[in-house]
C-alpha cells in the first residue's frame, strides 16, 4: 500500500470521529464561518511573482522539517514579506498540522489562506471555512471526477476557491471536466515522492488559458521559478525551502526580490 493510500485510509477513520465530536451545525455556527472570504484566485492573478508560502512542520517523506515551529509567527512573517497567500498544513498524524494553526492565523493576516489536507467529503470543506480558510486543496489522485465536481461546486457556494492538484495528464483532464479553474501542477509524485520540475513543464501546455495555474514542489531557487515564468506561469506554492530557512519570511522576501 502506498503512503498516499495509507494517509487517505487514516483520514476516512478520523473523519467519522470528527463528525461525532463536531456536527455540521457546529461548524456553520463557528465565529470564523461567517464573514466574507478573501479572493484566492484573484490574489494569484495579480501582477508579478505570486507565491503561496506554506506553513508545514513535517512530511511523511522527510520527517520533521522544522523544530522551531510557531505557525502564527511564520504566517505573519510570510504576509509581511509579500506572500500572495498562505498554505497551512492541517493534517495531524503525518504532517503534524492542525486546523488550530489556520484559525489562529486568520485574524492576524489580510491575505488569503489555503487549507492543505486530504479532502474528499463536503464536511471537510465546511471545516475549512469554519477555521477561516478562503481556499482548500483537492488532490485529483485520490478523487473521482464526480467528487471533484461536487467539492469544487460546494466551494463556489461557500465563496471559497478549490485548488485542484494534478500530477498526470489524466488527472488534469478529469479535473478540467469537473469544472476546476485553479489548477496546481505538483512536480512530486505522491506515490513515489520523486520530484521532477519537468512534470510541470510537460503539463502546462494542456491547461486552458482561462485557468489559473500554480506550480508546486521542488522549487528552491529563483532560477527554478524563472524556468516556469519563461512560459507564462506566475504563481508558485513553496513550503520545504522556506521551512528549512533560518527565517522563512526573509527567505520568501529574497525569492521575491
Amino acid at each position: 500500500m502506498s503512503t498516499l493510500q495509507t494517509i487517505v485510509d487514516h483520514k476516512v477513520e478520523e473523519l467519522a470521529a470528527r463528525r461525532r465530536e463536531r456536527p455540521l451545525r457546529a461548524l456553520t455556527e463557528a465565529p470564523l464561518f461567517a464573514g466574507p472570504r478573501r479572493d484566492f484566485a484573484a490574489a494569484l492573478r495579480a501582477p508579478g511573482r505570486r507565491i503561496i508560502a506554506e506553513v508545514k512542520r513535517s512530511s511523511p517523506s522527510l520527517g520533521r522539517i522544522r523544530d522551531d515551529f510557531d505557525p502564527t509567527a511564520i504566517g505573519t512573517g510570510y504576509a509581511a514579506a509579500g506572500a500572495a497567500a498562505i498554505s497551512v498544513l492541517t493534517e495531524e498524524r503525518y504532517f503534524e498540522g492542525s486546523l488550530d494553526f489556520l484559525a489562529g492565523l486568520r485574524p492576524r493576516v489580510e491575505i488569503p489562506l489555503l487549507r492543505k489536507d486530504f479532502l474528499f467529503e463536503p464536511y471537510q470543506v465546511y471545516e475549512a471555512r469554519a477555521a477561516g480558510a478562503d481556499a482548500f486543496l483537492l488532490i485529483a489522485a485520490i478523487l473521482r471526477t464526480e467528487a471533484i465536481r461536487e467539492l469544487v461546486a460546494l466551494g463556489r457556494e461557500l465563496d471559497m476557491t478549490a485548488l485542484v492538484e494534478v500530477h498526470t495528464a489524466e488527472q488534469l483532464t478529469r479535473s478540467l471536466e469537473a469544472g476546476a479553474t485553479v489548477i496546481g501542477i505538483n512536480n512530486r509524485d505522491l506515490d513515489t515522492f520523486v520530484t521532477r520540475l519537468e512534470t510541470g513543464l510537460e503539463l502546462l501546455g494542456s491547461v486552458p488559458k482561462h485557468c489559473t495555474t500554480v506550480i508546486e514542489s521542488g522549487l528552491k531557487t529563483a532560477g527554478d521559478l524563472a524556468r516556469f515564468e519563461a512560459v507564462g506561469v506566475r504563481a508558485f506554492l513553496i513550503g520545504e525551502t522556506f521551512m528549512r530557512a533560518r527565517d522563512p519570511g526573509a527567505a520568501l522576501r529574497e525569492l521575491l526580490a
